[in-house]
C-alpha cells in the first residue's frame, strides 16, 4: 500500500483513520435484538425481530431466512424527507439499501441451522452523515447476534445458525488522496467511491465502486481495498466487544 500523506480532512482524521464509533446493544427493549450505532455524525437504529414462520416460497425447506428494511427519518438530513408511506412507494436509493443489506446479512447465516424462521431486521436511519448503509450492516449483525443469542438461551436452536462476523465501511478518493470512512462533506465531493462488505475470515462479500469525476487505476483500488480491509477489522473488534459485555 502507498503511504498516506497528511491529510486535511474536515475533522482532522488522518486519512487511515475511522470516525468515533459506538454500539449501545438492547436499545430497544422491546425488540429481540437491538443496537443503536454512531459512526460520526451517523446514527442508525438496527432492531432484529424473530417470526417463527417463513415466506410462502420457503415453507417446507427446512431452513430459515433474514431480510431487511431500511429508511431514513424525515429530519435525518438537513433537508426534510418525505416518509415513503406519503409517496405511496419506497423510493429506489432506499430499495437498493436494504437489499445491500439483506443480502450481507445472510451471507454469514446458516439458514439450516436458522430453522423454518424469518429474522427482520429494520434500520432506520436518525441522523445521517455518510455511511448509512455500512452502519446498519455493522449495526444490523449485532442485533442479529443478540436476537440468536436470546433463541439459543430459550432453547429455541441448538446451535449458533451464525457463521462470522460481518461488517461494511466506505472508502474513496478525495483530492487524489485514499480516505476511509467518508463523512458527507467528503462523499459529496468524491472523485471515486466504495462501499466495502467483508466477513470475519477476511473475505469479500460485495464491493459497490464508482467513478464519480474520474476513472482511477489499479493501484488507487488495490489501496482503497487495504483500507477497506482495516477499517472493517476494527468494526468488527468492537462489534465483538459489543456482544462480549451484552
Amino acid at each position: 500500500m502507498t503511504p498516506l500523506r497528511d491529510s486535511s480532512r474536515p475533522d482532522g482524521r488522518t486519512a487511515d483513520a475511522l470516525r468515533p464509533v459506538r454500539i449501545l446493544p438492547n436499545f430497544v427493549p422491546s425488540a429481540h435484538g437491538s443496537a443503536l450505532i454512531e459512526i460520526g455524525q451517523t446514527r442508525v437504529i438496527c432492531t432484529a425481530s424473530v417470526e417463527e414462520s417463513v415466506p410462502a416460497w420457503r415453507r417446507g425447506a427446512g431452513a430459515g431466512w433474514v431480510t431487511a428494511e431500511y429508511g431514513m427519518l424525515p429530519a435525518s438530513t438537513n433537508e426534510r424527507r418525505a416518509r415513503d408511506i406519503t409517496r405511496g412507494k419506497l423510493d429506489g436509493r432506499s430499495s437498493e439499501i436494504q437489499r445491500l443489506i439483506g443480502r450481507s446479512l445472510r451471507a454469514v447465516v446458516d439458514m439450516e441451522a436458522l430453522g423454518e424462521r424469518t429474522v427482520w431486521v429494520d434500520c432506520d436511519v436518525l441522523t445521517a452523515d455518510g455511511g448509512t448503509r455500512c452502519a446498519s450492516i455493522c449495526g444490523g449483525y449485532v442485533a442479529l447476534a443478540l436476537a440468536v443469542q436470546g433463541l439459543l438461551a430459550d432453547g429455541r436452536l441448538e446451535r449458533t445458525p451464525i457463521r462470522h462476523a460481518v461488517a461494511a465501511i466506505s472508502v474513496g478518493i478525495v483530492d487524489g488522496e485514499c480516505r476511509l470512512d467518508l463523512a458527507y462533506l467528503e462523499d459529496s465531493r468524491a472523485d471515486a467511491d466504495m462501499n466495502v462488505v467483508v466477513n470475519g475470515t477476511g473475505e469479500l462479500i460485495e464491493v459497490q465502486a464508482t467513478a464519480e469525476g474520474r476513472s482511477f487505476g489499479r493501484r488507487q483500488l488495490d489501496d482503497l481495498l487495504d483500507l477497506a480491509f482495516r477499517g472493517t477489522s476494527e468494526l468488527m473488534r468492537i462489534q465483538a466487544e459489543t456482544l462480549a459485555r451484552s
